[in-house]
């Protein structure tokens, strides 16, 4: 038989767990295409663990270690067993007498093979008994019989389906050279062993492999290492030619990033060979690091499938010019069909720059500090060659171009003893103060941003850096390869979760995802859930934005959920009293990046809270006018804390509503041009009840049907009052750079001072005894040829605001509003002739949320969203 065309398929503990998992693998091998077909397998699970933990019991001189070799033994032979259709039992050595097989038990072959096996490791566990130790070499003898028993199983039940199966013990073929660097091939004696082992079974279409298992040149049992069953796939694979490897698990393939801690993870259809060692090495513990080395070698792909889901098709690993193909053609299919919604693309086209995420654990910083290291040649040698003799793993370097500092990362349980052999290497230099310091930082994690596409696409690092940085994530140290595959981050491991998703979502690997709390369920805040839930699918399908409301409250009672709360549902989640340190304590999860605070309230104790939620890396957004509208230093130490704590606090909707009025002033001052004044309707109940008080309409009437339309505050008053509207000019004002308190506007009150202390209801009832005021103004201004309006208006050079009734030529852009617009009318260097203009509507619930909307759309557009 010509050594050409084998698919090589391997197994994990997982997949030949039971008697469903070998049916299972059966099925799988049988359906799958290929006239040969090479099944690499693992022991069953949790049998390698076992074999190890007898030896330990044998050296303790347990003898649990016997008891336990028995319940191997009847674990495999009841599996085969039931996999014929009967039932078998052991009692140990002695049931293998070499009785014929019949019925539904186990063959006389395996039942055989299986006692001989038995007998040999409990003759070793005796003589470990006896002398209480043990070898690395009879560990690996022992370790490696699950394998054996486990291709034993499969390859006799093969053979009662029919299938014309052989089976190789690896032993026999595959040649393992132990060394420093860990087990490595002697390829050309495998290659040679194997060769002749084919020629002497040349007519099997079905050959089962035992995995992690070989020999030495000299013939004595050893093994690939932990896990190395995976690598044995990849071995067997080049040394038979295989057009394929695929590796069977239980998941459904590479992931771009744990799915444990971030649950919008998707299978990666397709990925590099380097692409998958980086993931490989920085713990993706779906592949063996050294799985893809014979891979790349042989130029065989690699497919990762899951063996409980078949049908899908998993993740395949190749050459870095067929992943270029496949992204152009769609060679091994769609992102869809893998279980992604996105990551595909990037959002100026093609694939992301990024293709996966992983992290190290349980990691220690050591930075190592001073000048004496300034151009003294060999100071790195003394240093890493130092960690090599006291067994210290360096998973990450970084020096400064200064050659002032060189700091690393190394396993946590290391930390201590790398610390205190830098500190005996250097020992000279920090006695002649030419080393400052030596400085331990336990725990971090090293998380690695990998990506072919990473060497094509500039700011690729600034996407990474400004990620973690939105989320409130310290970078420790930085280190990146030449080859630009990978960047490789060391944080805080309180971190972790938090720079995971932060990154996956800044890379478009996954939805922004906004972890949402809500205070305030009236007319804003209800309309604003409704908007919400009109357009969530959307954002997240369209936009990849994902708003997570995980938390709402009004003055009475609260509710959570960790998942979120279903929009259309909010009334329901309203269980708990109200207690709002708890509230954001919520909001505030480290296993989502990006928190914010949505206050739809016009409480100022509320307000109050903004400097504490900013402080804590809590983005806020309000209409709430109080917190801007209050003390100067107050306000003064919101906008510092915003900065200062890299949180957006965001107001638009503070004054105007829905219009662009904060955002245009702030640009006009930005950009150099100096406000002289500022005029204004503000009040979207104002405006209606100035536009709509004609001849023969009666002012109180107006009010009550302005409240009846929701165009008011639940208090009229506070429209009328003219403090709202005052706040507004402070608001303003104060965004010019003015310190402008509240107390200090000059406000005309439409409040009749009788009625100022009245109830709302009492209020309504009387306001018809003072129409007549309001009257005898508008005719005034009438007679005139005026109209009349609330305005407001802020002068820059006297530093004065005024609100109050003011009178307008008819033809004035004031006089040309819609019933409830706001208009603002700005008087600069640049707009000294005609000012600019801002109107639109500035009153109702409905135009408010959509302000809040907006901003809350802005912000995820700030923490990097592609909006």
């Amino acid at each position: 038989m010509k050594n050409q065309g084998w698919f090589v398929h391997k197994f994990g503990g997982t997949s030949v767990g039971s008697v469903e998992g070998y049916q299972r693998v059966a099925n799988i091998v049988q359906a799958e295409p290929g006239e040969r077909k090479a099944i690499v397998v693992s022991a069953m699970s949790g049998v390698t663990n076992k074999l190890i933990e007898l030896i330990e019991l044998a050296k303790a001189r347990d003898e649990r270690a016997q008891t336990g070799l028995d319940e191997l033994a009847q674990k495999h032979l009841m599996t085969l067993s039931s996999l014929l259709g009967g039932a078998a039992s052991y009692s140990g050595a002695a049931s293998y007498s070499g009785a014929p097989h019949h019925g539904g038990e186990a063959p006389n072959e395996f039942r055989t093979q299986l006692m001989k096996d038995i007998q040999d490791i409990r003759d070793v566990l005796r003589g470990i008994q006896v002398t209480q130790t043990s070898s690395d070499s009879i560990l690996e003898i022992v370790s490696g019989y699950g394998e054996v028993w486990s291709a034993q199983i499969l390859w006799t039940y093969l053979k009662s389906l029919g299938c014309a199966t052989a089976w190789l013990d690896a032993r026999q073929a595959l040649t393992i050279v132990k060394s420093d660097g860990g087990p490595s091939v002697d390829w050309a004696h495998s290659q040679n062993r194997l060769d002749q082992w084919l020629e002497r079974h040349p007519s099997f279409p079905y050959l089962v492999i035992t995995g992690y298992i070989g020999s030495t040149r000299e013939g004595v049992a050893t093994t690939l290492g932990r896990n190395g069953s995976d690598f044995s796939a990849s071995i067997f694979g080049k040394l038979l030619k295989a057009p394929l490897v695929t590796i069977w698990t239980d998941v459904d393939g590479v992931m771009s990033a744990d799915p444990r801690r971030v649950p919008e993870a998707f299978v990666l259809p397709v990925m590099s060979y380097y692409e998958a060692t980086e993931l490989a090495f920085f713990g993706a513990k779906v592949l063996h690091p050294k799985t893809i080395f014979p891979a790349i070698e042989g130029k065989i792909p690699v497919a990762i499938r899951n063996t409980f889901n078949s049908t899908h098709p998993g993740t395949v690993i190749c050459a870095p010019e067929k992943v270029a193909a496949s992204n152009q053609a769609g060679v091994f299919g769609s992102s869809a069909a893998r279980g992604g919604s996105v990551g595909t693309s990037t959002k100026e086209g093609g694939p992301p720059p990024v293709k996966g995420l992983a992290t190290i654990e349980d990691v220690a910083l050591l930075n190592l500090e001073g000048t004496g290291m300034l151009g003294v040649p060999g100071v790195a040698g003394r240093l890493f060659g130092a960690l090599k003799e006291v067994g210290v793993s360096v998973i990450m370097i970084s020096q400064a171009s200064s050659e002032q500092s060189i700091c690393f990362a190394i396993p946590g349980a290391q930390g201590e003893l790398a610390k205190t052999t830098v500190e005996k290497v250097f020992f000279a230099e920090f006695h002649h103060h030419q080393m400052e310091k030596v400085e331990l930082l336990y725990p971090c994690t090293v998380v690695a941003a990998v990506g072919d596409g990473m060497i094509a696409h500039r700011g690729v690092a600034a996407r990474f850096f400004t990620s973690l940085a939105n989320a409130g994530v310290n970078i420790r140290a930085i280190a990146q390869g030449s080859s630009e595959r990978n960047i490789s981050l060391v944080i805080d491991q309180k971190d972790s979760s938090k720079a995971l998703r932060a990154a996956h979502a800044g890379f478009y690997l996954s939805s922004q995802t906004l972890s949402l709390g809500l205070i305030g369920t009236g007319l804003i805040g209800s309309e604003l859930l409704r908007q919400l839930e009109a357009q969530s699918r959307r954002l997240k399908k369209e936009l990849h934005v994902d708003i997570r409301l995980r938390a709402i409250a009004n003055s009475q009672k609260m509710g959570f959920s960790d998942q979120g709360i279903p929009l259309a549902e909010w009334k329901a989640a309203l269980r708990e009293p109200v207690h709002l340190d708890q509230f954001a304590d919520f909001v505030r999860t480290d296993y989502l990046p990006n928190s914010v605070i949505i206050d739809c309230t016009a409480d100022e104790r509320v307000a109050s809270r903004y400097k504490d939620w900013l402080a804590r890396g809590i983005h806020v957004v309000t209409p709430n006018k109080k917190a801007n509208s209050g003390s100067y230093s107050a306000y003064r130490e919101l906008r510092d804390l915003s900065r200062s704590e890299r949180c957006h606090y965001l107001y638009e909707t503070t004054v105007g509503a829905a219009l662009p009025i904060i955002s245009t002033l702030r640009d006009l001052v930005q950009t150099g041009d100096r406000v002289l004044k500022i005029e204004g309707i503000l009040s979207g109940t104002l405006s209606y009840l100035f536009n709509s008080l004609q001849p023969g309409r009666i002012f109180s009437e107006i009010v009550k049907e302005a409240k009846r339309r929701g165009f008011t505050e639940p208090d009229p008053r506070d429209d009328l009052s003219g403090r709202d509207f005052a706040r507004k000019l402070v608001i303003l004002a104060r965004e010019l750079g003015l310190p402008l308190e509240l107390s200090e506007v000059t406000v005309e009150s439409l409040v009749p001072a009788e009625l100022q202390k009245a109830s709302p209801t009492e209020y309504l009832d009387r306001l018809s005894d003072h129409d007549g005021a309001v009257t005898k103004r508008l005719e005034s201004a009438q007679a005139r040829g005026q109209i009349l309006r609330y305005a407001g208006v802020i002068d820059v050079a006297s530093r004065t605001a005024r609100v109050g009734l003011q009178e307008f030529p008819k033809e004035h852009a004031f006089g040309r509003l819609g019933r409830t617009d706001n208009i603002l009318a700005i008087t600069s260097e640049r707009y000294r002739i005609d000012p600019l203009i801002v109107q639109g509507p500035g009153a109702g619930p409905e135009v408010t949320a959509g302000g809040v909307f907006a901003d809350l759309l802005r912000l995820a557009s700030y923490l990097g969203a592609a909006i």
